[in-house]
């Protein structure tokens, strides 16, 4: 990271600022005078500011793929947090950016950002996000026309905004929404007479989970992914 970045960060000021603070004098790297505001450094040095320490923690944004069983909550309750599968000593700030149920699985994404988790789940960005839903008995023409058309949801006043679905099999169907109401799929398929047995996100935006990580696994994501939020 640049030193004028890395220091804007660390003190919480502007940019500019933090450029004028470096070519002032007043900040040093591993105890020795840097002037360069584009110095390149590394979590290991040593960054002071007026003689005192430095330190910034980068956000952290984390693809996981959660397994049945585990709840999207940040503490244990009657199933076990998602966030014990990151293993990690430090959980502060992490939060999730759309829920799963603890019975349906898949792609969860996780962060300390809450402005790009915001991006992410608010209703305003109409974010895609794909399931494969397991259902009893096969989903007939119109059920399907009912779905992509959209559907007035129980207690709710607005009708859900069209789905894109595809039958997979005589039990299975790919089923895409812009939404995140509570239990908004298990409640538009029973709302057209249906009823799901399994569910399985696979997919936020240009987020999909793929075969690359096995349940229970996760990873960070590149800046890039980051970004195409």
């Amino acid at each position: 990271m640049r030193l004028d970045k890395f220091v804007a960060k660390a003190s919480n000021v502007p940019r500019s600022k933090a450029k004028k603070l470096i070519t002032s004098g007043l900040v040093t790297v591993d105890n020795e005078l840097c002037k360069s505001v584009g110095l390149i450094i590394s979590e290991q040095q040593l960054v002071s500011l007026s003689g005192k320490p430095l330190s910034y923690r980068q956000q952290r944004y984390i693809l996981l793929n959660k397994p049945k069983g585990y709840i999207c909550s940040t503490k244990d309750e009657q199933h076990p947090s998602a966030l014990n599968l990151l293993g990690m000593t430090s959980l502060a700030k992490l939060h999730f950016a759309g829920r799963l149920d603890v019975d349906t699985s898949g792609l969860v994404l996780i962060s300390d950002d809450g402005q790009w988790t915001h991006r992410v789940t608010s209703p305003r960005y109409k974010q895609p996000k794909n399931y494969i839903v397991e259902i009893t008995t096969p989903l007939s023409d119109e059920q399907q026309q009912q779905l992509e058309k959209g559907i007035l949801l129980k207690d709710s006043e607005k009708v859900t905004l069209p789905a894109v679905v595809s039958v997979i099999d005589n039990d299975k169907i790919s089923l895409t929404i812009t939404e995140g109401r509570y239990h908004q799929v298990k409640r538009m398929l029973a709302a057209v007479g249906s009823h799901v047995t399994g569910l399985h996100r696979e997919s936020i935006g240009h987020l999909k989970v793929g075969e690359e990580l096995n349940s229970g696994e996760w990873r960070y994501l590149t800046e890039q992914e980051i970004a195409g939020f």
